[in-house]
């Protein structure tokens, strides 16, 4: 028998899990479309040595449990990215789920789900689930204890209403976006930040392999003792961080943006 984690989420009949027997989907073909396959490609090579598999797009109505087990068999360790909208258990009424269930049995409903979503992900793949603050700090600890907390990647917090909130001193006019990995999330961490949808101001001067990139000042509001030192410019002149204000961050960080080119020094110099 394997002991126990040291620290974990603990709730009544968490030990209870459902018997779920291998599912088969069923496809109703008066509601269907298929597109047509590519044609084989002609060549030395066999057409399925070239040719990636053509899969349809797939609806499924039923049980979210049953039809996640249903794709396990298939899917399992291919999906990149899973993205999930549980019910926020807030006790609202909606037609065609219970957002109100017990705080157990909603824990349980949860950790059922998310086990086999991490048997479906691929190594690189990765979950995305909003939720509220009524659940939200208790899923990601289970999420930690399904996932390791080492494959967090961030709590992205959204603001989901713009107008004033006159009933109570603190409002509540944001959601959460817990996103994890299945593993690596310090390779998600160092990742370069994606461009907007009109890659506004981002341009390749320097032909950087990379690819886009735009240029951001170095430097922040404040006084932090650790990230107060001199920089040497391009021209070899050695500067201090603009007055009223400190670099964007500590020396040791500093150098290894320097090292991996991410440094850029304009020609009219520095401030």
């Amino acid at each position: 028998m394997s002991e126990k984690p040291k620290l974990e989420l603990t709730w009544i009949g968490k030990d209870k899990r459902p018997r779920l027997e291998p599912r088969i989907l069923i496809e109703d073909k008066a509601l269907s479309y298929r597109a047509e396959a590519p044609a084989p490609l002609q060549g030395d090579l066999l057409a399925d040595e070239r040719q990636p598999s053509f899969h349809d797009n797939l609806l499924i109505q039923g049980d979210n449990l049953l039809a996640l087990k249903a794709l396990e068999s298939k899917y399992a360790g291919e999906v990149k990215c899973v993205f999930i909208d549980p019910p926020y258990n807030t006790g609202s009424a909606f037609t065609h789920y219970d957002d109100g269930i017990e705080h157990s049995l909603w824990l349980t409903m949860m950790r059922d789900r998310l086990e086999i979503i991490r048997t479906l992900l691929a190594d690189e793949g990765s979950l995305w689930i909003t939720i509220d603050d009524n659940e939200a700090h208790y899923l990601k600890v289970l999420c930690d204890e399904v996932f390791g907390r080492r494959n967090f990647v961030a709590n992205i917090v959204w603001q989901k209403r713009t107008s004033r909130e006159n009933r109570a001193a603190v409002g509540s006019a944001h959601d959460h976006l817990l996103i994890y990995a299945k593993c690596g999330a310090v390779d998600w961490k160092s990742t370069r930040q994606l461009l907007p949808a009109n890659n506004a101001g981002y341009a390749n001067p320097d032909n950087d392999p990379r690819g886009e990139w735009r240029s951001i000042p170095f430097s922040a509001q404040g006084h932090r003792p650790n990230q107060m030192y001199k920089i040497k410019t391009a021209s070899g002149d050695f500067v201090d961080p603009p007055k009223g204000r400190c670099w964007g961050a500590t020396e040791p960080v500093y150098l290894e943006y320097l090292k991996d080119n991410r440094v850029y020094f304009p020609k009219e110099g520095l401030n």
